[in-house]
């Protein structure tokens, strides 16, 4: 039976003898593992910080645009012709299948002022509805309610950004700011949402009743159109279906005919934000997967060191025969020695790898998540690659003619 305490022994007593060899040996398996880490950290981190910033968008988004305005055969792009009404939102919010939430929204940029204080910033005209499809929250005060849409209120709800601006530490709340001419009364804050994937500050806006924006601070043409309509359905599975009872509804409103060209646009924002969360998570398993090729080179490295040791160590093999020790007792020895080399350089590499990553979220803007699951898997690996490629020159070992290993030279 094999005696695993002093064969354990007996491979720690080795790799010391070759301190240097050692380190050198278990060097490929450090920058590996290291690698690893780094590369798993910084594409969980994109991952995590590309799925907060979908997040804070909303979930099962349907956005409708208005149509494009054609001048001198130019045309101007989605939103830039009126065609989206109050009452869309209204018939989309009673008719469309599976529809959970609808927002009308226009927005505007406009010169806030409070007392001596001023600050350009955008001004969104909307419902109540559309704070809780896009992930706003209420720090203090309170959200729109149906009487502030009906009544065209002059009440605002605003972003930290813009709280900070006009009244530094002071409580907002029931202050009355000037949009444009314009007095409103602040009746609630949010909280802070930071910036958004294209570097957006989603703080830096103000919110007002989209019937008070219409009447009283944008001025239109077309009473009762808006630029753009938020809809959220009620689940991943049942939106392509809301987005196709849009579609029909619209064209049916509009008197759009069958050949002809639709006056609004729907994008599902539920499919760009799948595809975006599906590449990142693509991108970080395509970085592990390269960082992965180091340590198949350290395993390498490992094998061949391994194979000159059992060269230079035969005599040494020929006499632990001689004395009793099977072949099983040289290979277990051999192994365990790989062992160690692979498993001592996958903790330096662990602890290098940290403290790269730590020092990456430091000096720069990245996000960086380290996982100990990624910590787990590359400690793993480099065990599994250090007894692959031990095994080898241990079964090498292990077949040494014990009279012709005690006449090695």
């Amino acid at each position: 039976m094999i005696d695993f305490k002093s064969t354990l022994k007996m491979a720690v007593v080795s790799l010391k003898v070759n301190k240097m060899r050692s380190i050198l040996t278990s060097l490929g398996i450090i920058i590996g593992v290291s690698a690893v880490i780094i590369m798993l950290a910084v594409g969980t981190g994109a991952s995590v910080k590309i799925a907060k910033d979908m997040e804070s968008m909303g979930s099962n988004l349907l956005m409708i645009r208005s149509g494009s305005v054609t001048s001198g055969g130019v045309r101007m792009g989605s939103g830039t012709r009126p065609t989206l009404t109050l009452k869309d939102a209204e018939a989309i919010n009673k008719l469309a299948r599976g529809v959970l939430a609808v927002a009308p929204y226009s927005s505007e940029a406009q010169q806030i002022t409070y007392g001596n204080q001023n600050w350009a910033t955008s001004v969104a005209g909307t419902t109540q509805s559309y704070l809780y499809i896009r992930n706003y929250d209420i720090a203090e005060g309170r959200n729109f309610i149906p009487e502030d849409i009906k009544n065209n209120t002059k009440v605002a709800i605003i972003g930290n950004t813009v709280s900070t601006e006009l009244f530094g530490d002071m409580d907002p709340l029931n202050k009355t700011i000037r949009i444009g001419n314009v007095p409103f009364k602040v009746i609630g804050t949010l909280k802070v949402k930071g910036q958004n994937g294209m570097g957006q500050d989603q703080d830096d806006l103000v919110f007002i009743p989209i019937t008070t924006a219409q009447k009283k601070v944008f001025g239109t043409d077309f009473p009762g159109t808006v630029k753009m309509i938020n809809v959220q359905a009620q689940n991943s599975e049942i939106i392509s279906q809301t987005e196709e009872d849009i579609n029909e509804i619209l064209r049916d409103r509009h008197n759009i005919g069958k050949n002809q060209e639709d006056d609004f646009t729907v994008r599902n924002l539920a499919e760009m934000q799948e595809t975006i969360k599906s590449s990142a998570r693509t991108m970080s398993i395509l970085l592990g997967a390269i960082a992965s090729v180091s340590l198949l080179v350290g395993g390498i490295g490992i094998m061949n060191i391994m194979l000159v040791s059992v060269t230079e160590r035969t005599k040494e093999i020929g006499i632990r025969m001689a004395i009793g020790a099977k072949p099983s007792d040289i290979r277990i020895q051999f192994l365990i020695e790989s062992f160690l080399l692979s498993i001592i350089g996958g903790l330096i590499g662990v602890f290098i790898g940290v403290t790269a990553s730590k020092a990456i979220q430091i000096f720069s803007d990245m996000s960086i998540v380290i996982s100990s699951f990624s910590i787990l898997l590359s400690l793993g690996f480099s065990g599994f690659i250090g007894v692959l490629f031990g095994y080898y020159p241990a079964y090498k070992a292990s077949l040494l003619n014990p009279i012709d290993a005690l006449r090695y030279e």
